[in-house]
């Protein structure tokens, strides 16, 4: 009686692995999936010859050459690197949690990495925001005369 109290618990712990597996393995699949298909856009964008590269980077920032839109690019660029690693981090504990079958530490700490990922993508969201709204605002608003 005691093999098949082992045997039968052993079995519930193997459908919930495998029900756990299975969701992680849908959130990675989308995932690569995205960063598959958005690498191609970004190389036809930045199919540019050397010689013309400045009158690129005005193109790229609108038509403007001024700091404030090329400082809002580099903000943007950043915190889209910013995501990808947690995004990256969020993968990772997810495989830590599949993987942990029956070591409680393990679990503990994909969570706690997971929990601190999804802070870290809230954070750059509203860092995104708040920067390009001040950053695209008119001058006009900042100007006291209301005339650049």
């Amino acid at each position: 009686m005691l093999i098949y109290n082992e045997y039968k618990f052993n079995q519930i712990k193997m459908k919930k692995f495998l029900k756990k597996a299975s969701i992680m393995l849908c959130l990675t699949s989308i995932l690569m999936g995205i960063f598959v298909f958005a690498p191609a856009g970004i190389a036809s964008a930045l199919n540019t010859p050397i010689s013309e590269v400045p009158s690129a980077i005005i193109q790229q920032t609108g038509g403007e050459g001024d700091l404030k839109s090329l400082v809002l690019r580099i903000v943007n660029f950043f915190l889209l690197f910013l995501g990808f690693l947690c995004v990256l981090f969020i993968i990772y504990a997810g495989f830590l949690y599949v993987t942990s079958a029956t070591d409680e530490g393990n679990i503990d700490t994909a969570k706690g990495i997971m929990k601190n990922a999804l802070i870290g993508i809230l954070i750059i969201l509203l860092s995104y925001s708040i920067v390009n709204t001040i950053l695209s605002a008119p001058a006009a608003i900042s100007s006291p005369t209301g005339a650049v």
